[in-house]
């Protein structure tokens, strides 16, 4: 009879995977102590991936419901509404039927180091990806809310192929597509999901990329929004062409008021 494996070479087969579905049946039986833990270990781990794969279903049952009738559904967002500098950002991201994606979610909820990972992950499985921007001037001219509007039809605009229909993270899209707003809709669709973590990476690398050109208003920490750095450095520094006159905060420091 084989000598069974180690408790060490089963705990790291288990991490890498490598278990084949008779070693994890022998580790059903296994009497050790060590190897009773990592059974349950692996019984924890299913469940997750169980309960993961389950609310992914959930999120994907718009797509689902719509894809028989529009085989091209693009999932639109928005970044950085509240910030006192810097553009808004939207991103329109289409993904294939086969799509499997199972931890993307509002990227509110998601760690930096995880939204990485998931874009790069969206960034290969997506049909098609565009990003749509509103400048600081144009957020000051049409007041935010338009402006958002604007960039996100320049996303769907600046796709390869124009959608059939549009899922929308709680805003109407400006142009003839068929489309339907959800509230909360990052966390409803995987595909507003994807574009959620899409225009927040690509937002925050433009931000740190504006901390260097503006030093002094923590853009790096903060991505724009009003933190006390960010407040300070208007005090300390002044406005620049990147901050957004029509919000308060600069209008005061304009005014030397802050």
């Amino acid at each position: 009879m084989p000598k069974p494996m180690s408790v060490a070479a089963l705990r790291k087969a288990l991490q890498t995977g490598a278990l084949d579905a008779a070693a994890i049946a022998a580790l059903a039986s296994d009497d050790r102590a060590g190897a009773r833990q990592l059974y349950a270990q692996y019984q924890r781990q299913q469940a997750k991936l169980t309960a993961e794969r389950a609310s992914f279903t959930h999120r994907l049952h718009f797509e689902h419901e719509l894809w028989p009738t529009y085989p091209t559904i693009a999932g639109i967002d928005e970044v950085g509404r509240g910030p006192l500098a810097g553009p808004v950002v939207t991103c329109a991201a289409v993904l294939p039927p086969s799509v499997d994606l199972l931890l993307v979610n509002d990227s509110k909820q998601l760690t930096p180091e995880r939204r990485l990972a998931l874009f790069s992950k969206i960034m290969a499985e997506a049909v098609d990806v565009a990003l749509g921007i509103a400048t600081p001037a144009e957020i000051d001219r049409y007041n935010i809310y338009h402006a958002t509007e604007i960039a996100m039809a320049r996303a769907v605009q600046a796709l390869w192929q124009q959608p059939d229909y549009l899922l929308v993270d709680a805003m109407h899209v400006p142009v003839t597509i068929p489309q339907r707003k959800l509230i909360k809709g990052d966390a409803r669709s995987v595909s507003i999901g994807a574009a959620s973590i899409i225009a927040k990476v690509c937002r925050d690398r433009l931000m740190d990329t504006y901390d260097q050109v503006y030093p002094g208003y923590g853009f790096i920490h903060n991505a724009g929004y009003g933190t006390a750095e960010h407040l300070a450095g208007l005090r300390q520094l002044g406005v620049t062409p990147i901050h957004r006159r029509s919000f308060a905060p600069v209008q005061a420091a304009l005014h030397h008021e802050l």
